[in-house]
């Protein structure tokens, strides 16, 4: 009997080792893309970290695609949000409950780059949802004229 206990101690002490090394299992975070590839990416501790994302004029169908990660749970009453430097709301998008855990949000790059006023611009992207109802900046937004998108600290 105490050599059974034993193994079924061992086998549970081996998975629970081989689950630590996942990064991002269960845990709290997002994504962000543009069309599929990936910008930035952050969780745990790096949601306390605002990163940059330099975002270009590019093609008319162009999405900044938000993943976000709420432990595991479906995020409801989910908003996007862009505020200007002065954290004034500028645009926001409202999204369906999900229908999973991870559910993408698509917002049209033709949009935010309408936004600007002038050559460049800042603006702040912002998540908020039930489960996070104060809301958390997920990026600076850097707007400029050329044809490429990138992520930067």
């Amino acid at each position: 009997m105490k050599l059974i206990i034993s193994k079924a101690m061992m086998l549970v002490a081996t998975a629970a080792a081989l689950l630590s090394f996942s990064s991002n299992f269960g845990g709290e975070g997002f994504e962000i893309s543009l069309n599929g590839k990936l910008l930035l990416q952050q969780f745990g501790k790096d949601l306390n970290t605002v990163k940059t994302l330099q975002l270009n004029q590019g093609l008319p169908d162009d999405r900044l695609i938000i993943r976000y990660y709420h432990c595991g749970r479906v995020g409801k009453n989910r908003v996007v949000i862009i505020k200007d430097a002065q954290d004034k709301l500028i645009k926001e998008w409202r999204f369906n409950d999900a229908s999973s855990a991870v559910s993408a949000m698509s917002c049209p790059v033709k949009e935010i780059m309408g936004l600007k006023k002038n050559n460049n611009a800042v603006f702040k992207l912002y998540y908020s949802s039930s489960e996070l109802p104060n809301g958390r900046q997920l990026a600076s937004i850097v707007t400029n004229n050329t044809l490429v998108a990138s992520a930067r600290k």
